[in-house]
């Protein structure tokens, strides 16, 4: 799995938070079988971040934290 394709993958864990309008990544909506792609994809982007190879504004608005 490249940077890209995690990134597509966590999208699909975002929500929305509580009573605030704020997202965060939540892995409880992902189902059970696909939790550990689901880690694996956000390890691949910490990595990344780290890395220098993307910023964390960057990630979080390619993966839809922002707005």
């Amino acid at each position: 799995m490249n940077l890209d394709q995690a990134i597509d993958l966590l999208r699909n864990a975002v929500k929305y938070t509580g009573n605030i309008d704020q997202k965060h990544i939540d892995l409880t909506i992902v189902p059970a079988d696909q939790r550990t792609q689901y880690e694996k994809a956000m390890a691949i982007c910490q990595l990344s971040i780290k890395d220098g190879k993307i910023s964390r504004d960057e990630f979080n608005r390619r993966v839809h934290l922002e707005g």
